[in-house]
């Protein structure tokens, strides 16, 4: 049983190493907010919101997801009792539209309280089977295609399993192809963030003959049916992200042909419990699944790497370790990637398999509320 009597939400700014640049913009510091949860038990586990400072991704952003938090999420689950943390999901979308990453913070915060109070890994209990898990870089769009091919060769020579190519108009098929040039047997896909139309239908048709595992949401955040329409024209696997949103979405997914691959990211379906549903769905109908990532920092990248040891994970994520993002994180040990590009499931600990460093969390906080239950 659980039952949480405190929250404490924090925002941290944690620089990167270098800029980041997707189709929708360029991030160089990531504000992220933190939550610690208290349970009645004794038990305490971090959680992370992994919603962006902009809504170029998503609808929702670090603000929008603060306010939903405080105002919404946690009077729905301090002091209530919940027999399984799966039930927490039910609780936060009855009557209560969107906020997916606002719900998932807490949602998937409550996995890792019920992983820490009944001494078992997070891994372990939501169904785990990995003790290592392949490793994929995602790579920002570059100035130039050598610049790209560059990067790649060396991501590749440092064991990265598969090399996640950023993809705009303009920067598309020659970046792609110099990869592909200077790489002939890597593991490639393009992401394009959802820049392109139907328009530039010809434009992605181009990156068939540059044999990827897939391209990843060429299309608009909420559309489906284009994506149908695309798939059919392509036989480069289309990958859905942005779209997947739900358990129903992606069951319309595979009704409609829109994509042969999806990217599960627990914070963008409102948690573990949406999560699981889909791994569990996409394993009966056959379809592969990976866990993306949102630049998150190590309390975020171990839900992730627990997410990842499931049975249907079965392409390289972007878990990429620590260093790749931080001069230095916020968790010891940082997470670290063997020579032979697999990171370990961590499952000698209960909970996360992580300890929040709270110097550096103190240092890098910026703003704070504490949440209680009513005396």
């Amino acid at each position: 049983m659980i039952r949480l009597d405190q929250i404490i939400l924090r925002e941290i700014r944690l620089p990167l190493r270098e800029p980041f640049r997707i189709s929708s913009g360029v991030v160089h510091e990531r504000r992220i907010g933190l939550l610690e949860l208290y349970d009645a038990s004794g038990a305490v586990s971090w959680s992370e919101c992994v919603a962006g400072e902009w809504p170029n991704y998503s609808s929702e952003t670090i603000d929008t997801a603060w306010l939903a938090i405080e105002a919404y999420v946690t009077p729905r689950v301090l002091g209530v009792r919940f027999d399984a943390p799966g039930d927490v999901h039910a609780a936060l979308e009855a009557d209560f539209r969107g906020h997916q990453m606002a719900k998932a913070a807490v949602e998937m915060g409550v996995w890792g309280v019920a992983a820490t109070q009944a001494g078992v890994p997070l891994a372990r209990l939501i169904g785990g089977v990995r003790e290592r898990i392949a490793v994929g870089i995602s790579l920002g769009i570059q100035a130039s295609p050598k610049a790209l091919a560059d990067r790649a060769s060396a991501a590749i020579a440092e064991g990265y399993h598969k090399v996640k190519i950023k993809i705009e108009p303009g920067r598309d098929v020659e970046f792609v192809r110099a990869v592909r040039e200077a790489l002939p047997s890597a593991e490639l896909m393009a992401d394009a963030n959802n820049a392109y139309t139907l328009d530039n239908a010809a434009t992605l048709a181009e990156l068939d003959a540059l044999n990827l595992m897939m391209i990843e949401q060429p299309l608009a955040h909420d559309d489906l049916v284009r994506h149908a329409e695309l798939q059919r024209r392509l036989r480069t696997a289309i990958c859905l992200d942005e779209s997947i949103t739900s358990l129903a979405r992606a069951q319309d997914m595979v009704t409609l042909g829109a994509g042969r691959i999806i990217n599960i990211k627990p914070g963008r379906v409102g948690g573990f419990a949406p999560s699981l549903a889909i791994h569990d769905y996409c394993e009966q109908q056959g379809i592969p699944v990976w866990c993306g990532g949102m630049l998150e920092s190590g309390i975020g990248r171990a839900y992730n790497v627990a997410l990842a040891s499931l049975p249907n994970f079965t392409l390289p994520g972007d878990v990429s370790p620590s260093r790749r993002y931080w001069e230095q994180d916020i968790v010891t040990p940082e997470w670290a990637m063997a020579p032979d590009g697999t990171m370990g499931v961590p499952l000698d600990r209960p909970g996360i398999g992580v300890e929040v460093d709270m110097a550096r969390v103190d240092a890098l906080t910026v703003r704070r509320a504490v949440m209680r239950v009513p005396a």
